[in-house]
Order: C-alpha cells, then structure tokens, then sequence
C-alpha cells in the first residue's frame, strides 16, 4: 500500500439513511445519452426535513455520480412511462412544457423543474455477494398529487433468487492462516 497521510482526515461518520417515501424533488441536472435513448435525471428533495439530502452527499464523494440519480428511458416500448415523467414535470412547473418534442425536446430545460417522486426500497445482491437495501425512483407525479399517493412495499428478492445464489459467489479466496504473520 501507498504511504498516505491522514493528519488531516475526519473520520466519517454515521449516514443517514433517507427512507422510502414521496417527495416533493427539484431536478438538479439531465444528461442525455442518446446512444441508449434514455435522460439521466439527477434529482434532490426540495422540501421537509430531507432538503438537500443527495446534494450533501455528493458533495462528500464527488465520484458518487449515481447517488440521487436514475435512468429515464424514451426508447420506444418506455414511451408511457417518458410521457407520464413529461406531464409530472409540466403539471408540477405551471406552465412549463416538456414533452419530448412537439413543443420543448430539450432536457436541458429541466434543471430547477420540480416534481414528485415516489422513492421504495429494493434489494439487491452487492458485489460480494450480500442481500442490501437500495432507495430507487418508483414513479413521478405532479408534487399537488404527491398526498394521495401509496409508497410501495419494499421490493425483495423473490426466494428462488436468493436460493440460486452460487455457493462461491464473489467468495474471497481461503488464506492458510498458518501463513499469517501475526
């Protein structure tokens, strides 16, 4: 290992989690990647006692490109999940438009637009193989419609997903401890 100096560090500390819920969220930045056909949609929340919650992490790790992030497909089976994220945001604006393209295609007239964001908790299996809890964008809504809207359930893994798992998925190799030097 590199010699490293940490004189200067702050340990960090305990993060909170923000939980599963609706949000009123102002969109931060859009990029669009359209190799692919989709927005990548960089959000924060905007109102309550969450304000500023993905900001004040990404400004802590500048390399965490994909917290309070999400995709946004417009290829063309995902058109009515884009148009129902276009009238969120046009509802939510006054009378701000965006719908891809008649009137206002582009993205870059999102940033500073609210809108309502139905945040859930999923599991997934991290890269050494343990089940973890992710915060992910369930749906939009126009942020007047935010109240009469259910957060879903978690989404767990289903059992034959987690029963499938290889014995020695991501497993870390055996060290004969004889070899330890301590």
């Amino acid at each position: 290992m590199k010699k490293i100096d940490m004189t200067n560090v702050q340990e960090a500390g305990e993060s909170k989690r923000l939980p599963a819920g609706a949000y009123i969220c102002k969109i931060t930045d859009v990029k669009d990647v359209a190799d692919k056909e989709y927005l990548k949609v960089t959000y924060d929340i905007a109102a309550g006692e969450h304000t500023g919650h993905f900001s004040a992490i990404r400004n802590e790790h500048p390399d965490w490109e994909w917290t309070g992030a999400y995709v946004k497909s417009y290829k063309t089976a995902a058109l009515p999940m884009f148009k129902r994220f276009c009238s969120a945001i046009s509802k939510s604006n006054g009378a701000f438009i965006f719908d891809g393209g008649a009137i206002n295609a582009d993205e870059t007239t999102l940033k500073g637009k609210a809108i309502g964001l139905i945040l859930r908790d999923e599991e997934y299996y991290s890269n050494s193989g343990d089940i973890r809890t992710r915060l992910i964008v369930h749906a939009e809504f126009p942020i007047d419609q935010l109240d009469n809207q259910k957060v879903p359930e978690p989404k767990k893994l289903k059992k034959e997903q987690t029963a499938n798992v290889p014995s020695d998925f991501m497993a870390i190799p055996e060290v004969d401890t004889d070899e330890v030097p301590f």
